[in-house]
């Protein structure tokens, strides 16, 4: 198989994969949590996310 296709296809699984870990990691983050709390959390869990993609 050609490298450029391959590529593609790990970018785009790779940005999916943060996706849905950012999904669970929020959801789980925001269980049960009063609403005075969530905007901490959200920004939180937006720091964990820039680490994880390395723009921090």
């Amino acid at each position: 198989m050609a490298p450029l296709p391959l590529t593609a296809a790990s970018a785009v699984l790779t940005l999916l994969v943060l996706a849905c870990a950012a999904v669970l990691i929020t959801r789980t983050a925001l269980g049960g949590t009063e609403s005075k709390d969530r905007a901490r959390i959200l920004t939180a869990v937006a720091e964990v996310i820039r680490a994880l993609r390395g723009k921090r």
